[in-house]
């Protein structure tokens, strides 16, 4: 082959044969012109388009199915919805079992219980004490533990009147008559609390002269009196 004749053949870049310009299509767009030729020759892309699609397409990936579980094998649970969380305990996670236990009582990093309750009209309310007031509260009757860092008040300001007199029967701690007053029997200036242990009914009369004096001191009075 003369070099002429090298100029007018090329190699296809698809079976690598040297063939005649002729037999390679034109180039289109930038590259256009009358010696720009295409790489694979006018046969072998007529080749390539008698393939069928199916054997150059990628094998579709095979999908396993999904193992059947067992026969007595535990499901898992379904996830909580919004709507299950708010049945939830708050505190499920610190539950404790018996609401009575003073012992079970842990303060915060901050070195409280958190107390709440409802006022008479039936709002909420929340604050802090000291872990020994809140120990004092349970044991007396006057709240229950909800976690170890919460106690709850059991009555209102009303509820509380109400259960102490009906619990005394309307009957004075004291002299034994018609009672419709409360009275702590270690005061409250000597650190007693409201609480159903440490408030008893009085009438109107007892509750002023004891005052704020001892149960012993005011019952050794009346009876030196």
């Amino acid at each position: 082959m003369t070099h002429s004749d090298k100029g007018l053949h090329k190699a296809c870049s698809a079976c690598g044969e040297m063939k005649p310009l002729d037999d390679f299509p034109r180039r289109t767009g930038r590259k256009a012109g009358q010696q720009a030729r295409r790489g694979t020759c006018k046969s072998c892309m007529r080749r390539k388009r008698r393939v069928p699609a199916a054997a150059t397409a990628a094998p579709e990936p095979r999908v396993h199915p999904a193992p059947k579980p067992r026969s007595g094998m535990p499901k898992h649970p379904p996830r909580p919805t919004a709507a299950t969380r708010k049945r939830q305990p708050e505190s499920a996670g610190h539950a404790i079992a018996d609401p009575t236990d003073a012992s079970a009582l842990v303060p915060t990093r901050q070195g409280f219980i958190r107390m709440r309750g409802r006022t008479d009209k039936g709002r909420r309310w929340f604050q802090e004490i000291d872990l020994p007031l809140a120990v004092t509260l349970v044991k007396e009757r006057a709240a229950v533990v909800v976690n170890r860092h919460t106690i709850r008040r059991l009555f209102s300001n009303k509820d509380f009147r109400r259960y102490i007199l009906t619990r005394d029967k309307h009957t004075c701690h004291y002299c034994g008559q018609y009672g419709d007053t409360i009275d702590h029997l270690l005061p409250r200036a000597k650190g007693g609390h409201t609480t159903p242990d440490n408030c008893v009914c009085a009438c109107n009369e007892c509750n002023q002269s004891k005052a704020d004096r001892d149960l012993e001191e005011f019952v050794g009075a009346r009876a030196g009196g």
